[in-house]
């Protein structure tokens, strides 16, 4: 019988020590779930710890790089141009007649080759300044000119730089063969002494599920007429299948001209402002400061909004607040507002 009792104790002493062994086995499995679960949702967390100001496109990279804002020609000879459909916003308005001409604003991409370039306006020159850009141009207005001599914002100009950091092209005639590589850009703003390391101000961006919930009118195809001659008219048609909007203008589809890439956006903001002529060229003062009427057009929908300068910025605003952009790319249309935004714009849900 001692020698049972003594087999007993052993074999229950070897179960407890088993079951002590399962248990702690089983404490350790559990102490590291919470440790990945933290782990996982941190990765959630910084999986786009940075996000590109112009576009709201998010990155891991931290974005410390100043914005390059460009005059693209765009006469009928200039098209298709080179480096629009890297552009994370354009500008377009009214230079001279009837012919628009863009502003096109880079950061998240760097086109290898941007043009052709043309001459600056002093109203362009203040929307690139609105976003601490380097101002880029070949030419200028009176008015412009004086602004860029007295160094009102830093600029490489093909005035000064033609045959070095500008280049012509033997295909196009001038006005419309100069051009200008990302390359040279950078050259230009190091031999100026430019620093090229800020970012600049950011705009309002909504997320993924707010897109899905964008309302207002059908707009899935829009028509700005600039003027009876439909020099500068463009279309913009939404592609459903991939949620961006395609540019037309002379019956042709906006492309690049070194790849054939489409002119995609994902934001299509067009704005009314007051034009004055002021000489026989046709040159104009525009009003980027007072605000007015608007339309936002996004994801085949079009609201009335209305615009307001935000420290140099054009921007949404509905009642009283900043209505924010699809992430993405934009661009932003300005009309006169003789004849004014409801006879400049057309809207077909076809």
């Amino acid at each position: 019988m001692r020698k049972w009792a003594v087999a007993v104790a052993a074999i229950l002493l070897l179960l407890s020590g088993c079951n002590k062994k399962e248990t702690s086995s089983e404490a350790g499995k559990k102490e590291e779930i919470p440790v990945k679960t933290e782990e996982k949702e941190e990765a959630v967390k910084t999986s786009d710890p940075y996000y590109y100001p112009l576009t709201g496109i998010g990155t891991d990279t931290k974005i410390d790089e100043r914005a390059v804002a460009v005059m693209v020609n765009n006469h009928p000879k200039a098209r298709p141009q080179s480096g629009l459909n890297q552009a994370d916003i354009v500008y377009e308005l009214l230079a001279e007649g009837d012919i628009t001409r863009f502003l096109a604003v880079f950061q998240s991409e760097k086109p290898k080759n941007i043009g052709p370039v043309r001459s600056a306006r002093d109203y362009y020159v203040e929307l690139a300044k609105g976003l601490d850009a380097l101002y880029v141009a070949h030419g200028w207005s009176e008015e412009a000119k004086a602004k860029l001599e007295n160094e009102h914002i830093d600029n490489l100009n093909g005035m000064i730089y033609d045959g070095t950091l500008f280049k012509r092209s033997t295909t196009r005639k001038a006005p419309h063969n100069s051009y200008i590589t990302y390359e040279n850009i950078l050259k230009g703003a190091e031999q100026k002494n430019y620093s090229m390391e800020e970012s600049p101000p950011g705009f309002t961006f909504m997320s993924e599920e707010e897109r899905g919930k964008i309302t207002g009118n059908d707009a899935n195809t829009v028509k700005i007429t600039y003027s009876k001659s439909g020099t500068s008219d463009s279309v913009y048609e939404y592609d459903s299948a991939l949620r961006k909007y395609k540019r037309f203008s002379g019956g042709e589809q906006s492309v690049d001209l070194d790849t054939n890439e489409p002119v995609l956006l994902d934001n299509l903001f067009i704005v009314e402002a007051v034009h004055k002529i002021i000489d026989s060229y046709g040159r104009r003062d525009i009003d980027l400061k007072s605000g007015g009427k608007a339309y936002l057009v996004q994801m085949g929908k079009v609201q009335e909004v209305e615009w307001a300068n935000k420290d140099g910025r054009i921007v949404p605003i509905k009642n009283g607040a900043e209505v924010p952009f699809v992430q993405g790319k934009t661009w932003v249309n300005v009309v006169p507002t003789n004849p004014g935004l409801e006879a400049s714009v057309s809207f077909n849900a076809q």
